[in-house]
């Protein structure tokens, strides 16, 4: 395997005329993988993921009409499921930990009163 350097971006020639770009992260299968292996850019991916599910939920996890039970239910089968997904696969350290967490309270602030 070469090393090719040029207009700003480093490649691996591979043969056969094709070429691997170098890159710091990537996305495999829903998860954001990183050269230096930590979590940091799959947890920031799936707290937007969760934020997004979330913000869809909103009428639903806000209508007073619905019980706390069924509200509670649908953000952990939802928002909870699809923030979480993949999580045994993380090298998660104590500061990913609080970012999930912080996100869950501010979203959570006033749907469940």
């Amino acid at each position: 395997m070469n090393l090719v350097t040029g207009t700003g971006c480093t490649c691996v020639d591979i043969g056969v005329n094709a070429n691997l770009e170098l890159v710091d992260k990537f996305r495999y299968l829903g998860d954001m993988l990183s050269v230096d292996g930590d979590a940091d850019a799959t947890v920031e991916n799936r707290i937007q993921i969760g934020c997004y599910k979330f913000r869809q939920l909103v009428p639903f996890l806000t209508n007073k009409d619905i019980s706390l039970k069924v509200r509670r239910r649908l953000y952990s089968s939802c928002v909870q499921s699809s923030m979480l997904h993949g999580n045994e696969t993380w090298p998660v350290i104590k500061e990913n930990e609080v970012a999930l967490q912080r996100a869950e309270t501010e979203w959570l602030d006033g749907c469940v009163t």
